[in-house]
This record gives structure tokens, C-alpha cells and sequence, in this order.
């Protein structure tokens, strides 16, 4: 009798209940039973499904062994119901399942249950707000801009960065980031480590994205107390009075010795019953019914208790505060009972812990289509939830961290350089307007070269530059924008017009230059004889 694991993912309830169904009629033994002087064949008790299919769930992994076997029962109850089984005489539907020695048989066919369809929820989580991203309200017909008003300093430091004298570098102007922006950061960030941790493509078919509520999300990590209980600013959502100190008289439950004890038997059973009729009325389960299909969903991470523990944590922060508050008591409080060895039986019948589980599984988990496995997939969760509550309680810090980090990383100033661009001035910001395509192209050509040509002529008109600077700024513009330059100085000549060339004074002529360079004495020889 084995049973395979079914991970998280969309619908697991209905696949547990088809692969239990396919296990409960490919295996249980049939024989032969007499029954008021008559044979059938191929049938069994009612005792004998209950032991069997006991047995089964005990042993599965998915269920574990707190199945109890007044849980088996109501199974094989909803079992008949659905047609699963029916009765010798094949009756089913509207008959009683009682653990006796009534005989069942298998019906020819017993279909097995579709998988429900749901309608199409948004497949992607919520994008990550950027700072490109345009706010709800605006159009792309009235983006606005911000223009800048540039001087001839700061053209050369925006021309130094063109030609690669310094890294180039792209300024962002951040619009403020609102209360909203924070809010979706929050929502979507979070269901993004949701989907991440149960390893799914998409949470449309687990979770319906619009019924989260960052608000809550927000409130459940920031208001808490120092024991790391949420604190709600409705107090009339508070438990009330008499529940609250019925629940902290049972987790502080006293000492045999201690003079404080009630002094009648079965206090504490009244305590509890106060307790359970309160949870057990609650018109909604604590994990509501819309957040039904992810945690059991997480249910199937429950081999991978460290990733299992990390999921709880991320659902139960999308809880209401007042569900996540009542959530965090109830579970200190069964942990407490469980945990101490004083406390007088609360049940004649069943042990402490599995009374606990029995009595508070449903308020806690619960699907609003009663789902056919949802006694047995609530006390899974109530019992992982008690041995593991101190840890699925507390906010998960590496997601907290890593919005929060998000959240300063978009609140921070614009990028640029030391000393850079410190001149520029932004008039009132203006408004774009839709073009044609025969102004876009012309712009696009022509446009840029408007303003490049008249930086070009205050390098020329520059007086304060020497001819030495300006040949070499006007040569670096020649360089960059060849196009510009040629259209300004067409010609040679044109180019020399703006450094004309100043005459060559004449060297001044010495006197002694005319003369005949000096000439040694030579004596000659005497022609006289």
C-alpha cells in the first residue's frame, strides 16, 4: 500500500482524492460475506474498509500518522456519498456509513473527479515598478519632460563625455516614489518568492492575485509586538475579553501545588469548550477561503521541511491582521497545552494533542466548496503548524531584507558624476504632442543639427578663448560631428576667414651685412727684383 507523494501545485486536493480512490479500489481485499442466510461475493464490511483504508492513510506521506479513525469514517462517509461505494443492495447517496459490520461492494465504474475549472486569473506576477514606467493616470500623448538649458561650459563638458575624454554616464530623473509604489513593490516581490519557493510557473491556478492585499502584507511586518504578535489599530477586532483570558489561563495552566487552581474538577474542560465554541463559529476559517488552495498547496512541501517552513511564512503574511493575530494566539496557546505535562486530561476519550487538532482544524483551514479531504489535509496542516509554529510565525527576514533594499535602491538620488552638470537649470516641465511621420523623419535629420550649429558658433563668437584653445575645440567638434562642421565652413578659405593670417615683420637690415666679409691680411711677395 504505498502512496505517492503529490507536491505542491493547482488542485491538489482533487488529485489526493483520485489517487486515494484509485488506491482504495485497486487494493481492498474482497471475499466472500453471508449475510441473513445469503452469500455475496466480492464485498466487504464496513469495519473492514475502515481498518484497511485506515491503515492506508496512516501510512501515506502526504497524510501522515495523525489520521485518526473517526477521520477514516467521515472519509469513507463522502466515500458512499460520491458513489465511491455502495451498499450491498446498492443503495448509495442518501444512506449512512457506520463503522460495523455492514456490507459494501465497489460499483462497476466509479468515476474519478474532474479537476475544477477556474476562471482565468493574470499568469505573470505584478511587474516590478521601474522608474521608466509611466504613472496610472498618464498618456503617452502628455509624457512630461524636462528640458534642459545648456551653456557653452556645459556643452564642453557634455562634448568631453561625447568624444571619450571621460566615461560616458546617463543621468535618471526618479519620479517620487509614492505610497503606492511602495505598496505593489511589496505585493508583487512577495508572491514572487511565493511562486519561487513552491517551484510553479505561474500562481494562477493556486492563487487569485487580486484578493491579496499589500496593505496587509505591510502591516503584518512592521506592527508586532516584541513577542512578535501583530498589533491591530481596530480594536474592536481584538478577541474578545473572556476568550483571551480563557486562552492564557490554559496556556499558563498552574501547578498541582500552586493555591491558585480552581478548586472544582473539570474546570478546565469548561475553559476549553469556551474556547472551542468561540474558534468553532468564526464565519470564516483563519487562512480564509480564498488562500485555501495555497496552503494546501504547501502542504506538499512537507518532505522539505525547510522550504515547507519558508512557504507558511510567506502565505501567512497575506492573512488580514486580525486572522494572522487570532492565528498566532490559538497556536502559542496549543503549543503550551501540549507541551505541559500538569495539565489534567481535556477528553476522555482522545489524547490531548490529537483533541487539540480534532477540535481546532477546521477553524483554521477550511474550503468554502467543502473539499472531500479537507478534515484530513487541516489536521496535516494544524499538526505541522504546532511543531513548527515559533518559526512559520515570524516574518521571513530575507524577504523583508530584500524589499526593503528594493525599495531604498528606487528612493535614491540621481546618478551622475562629482561636479558634474552642477549648471543645470529646469524650466517648468512641459508637455509632448503627437507628430506625423513626415515632421518625425525631418526632425530626426534636422532637428539635432539646430542646436549642435549654434554651440558651434559660440565656440566661434567665444572671446574669452584663445586661438590655440578654440582651434583645438573646434577640431574636436570637426571630429565628432563632421556633418555640422562641414555646413559651417564649406570651404578652406571660409575656415582660414576665422583665423586670418597676421604679416611677417621684415627682418631689419644691418649695416655691416652689405659689407664684404673681413678678410685676413695676407703679405704678397715683392715684385721688385
Amino acid at each position: 500500500m504505498e502512496h505517492r507523494i503529490v507536491g505542491p501545485g493547482p488542485y491538489r486536493a482533487t488529485k489526493l482524492w483520485n489517487e486515494t480512490v484509485e488506491l482504495f479500489r485497486a487494493r481492498m481485499p474482497l471475499r466472500r460475506h453471508r449475510c441473513r442466510f445469503k452469500s455475496y461475493e466480492c464485498c466487504f464490511t464496513a469495519a473492514e474498509a475502515v481498518d484497511w483504508l485506515h491503515e492506508l492513510l496512516r501510512c501515506s506521506q502526504n497524510f501522515g500518522p495523525e489520521v485518526t479513525r473517526k477521520q477514516t469514517v467521515q472519509l469513507l462517509k463522502k466515500f458512499l456519498k460520491n458513489h465511491v461505494i455502495e451498499d450491498i443492495k446498492g443503495k448509495w447517496g442518501q444512506e449512512d456509513f457506520e463503522d460495523n459490520s455492514h456490507l459494501y461492494r465497489f460499483p462497476p465504474s466509479s468515476p474519478l473527479k474532474p479537476y475544477p475549472k477556474k476562471p482565468p486569473y493574470q499568469k505573470d506576477v505584478i511587474k516590478f515598478p521601474e522608474w521608466n514606467d509611466l504613472p496610472p493616470s498618464t498618456s503617452q500623448e502628455n509624457i512630461p519632460v524636462r528640458p534642459v538649458v545648456m551653456n557653452s561650459e556645459m556643452w564642453f563638458k557634455r562634448h568631453s563625455i561625447a568624444i571619450g575624454e571621460v566615461p560616458a554616464c546617463r543621468l535618471i530623473y526618479r519620479r517620487q516614489l509614492t505610497e503606492a509604489n511602495v505598496e505593489e513593490i511589496w505585493k508583487s516581490m512577495t508572491l514572487s518568492y511565493l511562486q519561487k519557493t513552491l517551484g510553479l510557473d505561474s500562481l494562477e491556478e493556486v492563487l487569485d492575485i487580486k484578493h491579496v492585499n499589500s496593505k496587509f502584507i505591510i502591516h503584518n511586518v512592521y506592527s508586532v509586538s516584541k513577542q512578535g504578535v501583530v498589533i491591530l489599530d481596530d480594536k474592536s477586532k481584538e478577541l474578545p475579553h473572556w476568550v483571551l483570558s480563557a486562552m492564557k489561563c490554559l496556556a499558563n495552566w498552574p501547578n498541582c501545588s500552586d493555591l491558585k487552581q480552581p478548586m472544582y474538577l473539570g474546570f478546565e474542560k469548561d475553559v476549553f469548550k469556551t474556547i472551542a465554541d468561540y474558534y468553532g463559529h468564526l464565519k470564516e476559517p483563519l487562512l480564509t477561503f480564498h488562500l485555501f488552495d495555497a496552503f494546501v498547496s504547501v502542504l506538499g512541501l512537507l518532505q522539505k521541511e525547510k522550504m515547507a517552513i519558508e512557504a507558511f511564512q510567506i502565505c501567512c503574511l497575506l492573512l488580514p491582521p486580525e486572522n494572522r493575530r487570532k492565528l498566532q494566539l490559538l497556536m502559542r496557546m496549543m503549543a503550551r497545552i501540549c507541551s505541559n505535562k500538569e495539565m489534567p486530561p481535556l477528553c476522555d476519550g482522545f489524547g490531548t494533542r490529537t483533541l487539540l487538532v480534532q477540535t481546532f482544524s477546521r477553524c483554521i483551514l477550511c474550503s468554502k466548496d467543502e473539499v472531500d479531504l479537507d478534515e484530513l489535509l487541516a489536521a496535516r496542516l494544524v499538526t505541522f503548524l504546532m511543531d513548527n509554529y515559533q518559526e512559520i510565525l515570524k516574518v521571513p527576514s530575507a524577504l523583508q531584507t530584500s524589499i526593503e533594499e528594493r525599495v531604498a535602491h528606487l528612493r535614491r538620488v540621481q546618478i551622475k558624476y562629482p561636479g558634474a552638470d552642477m549648471d543645470i537649470t529646469l524650466s517648468a516641465p512641459s508637455f509632448c504632442r503627437q507628430i506625423s511621420p513626415e515632421e518625425f523623419e525631418y526632425q530626426r535629420a534636422y532637428g539635432s543639427q539646430e542646436p549642435l550649429a549654434a554651440l558651434l558658433e559660440e565656440v566661434i563668437t567665444d572671446t574669452k578663448l584663445s586661438s590655440k584653445e578654440k582651434k583645438k575645440k573646434l577640431k574636436q567638434f570637426q571630429k565628432s560631428y563632421p556633418e555640422v562642421y562641414q555646413e559651417r565652413f564649406p570651404t578652406p578659405e571660409s575656415e582660414a576667414l576665422l583665423f586670418p593670417e597676421k604679416p611677417k615683420p621684415k627682418p631689419q637690415l644691418l649695416m655691416w651685412a652689405l659689407k664684404k666679409p673681413f678678410q685676413p691680411f695676407q703679405r704678397t711677395r715683392s715684385f721688385r727684383m
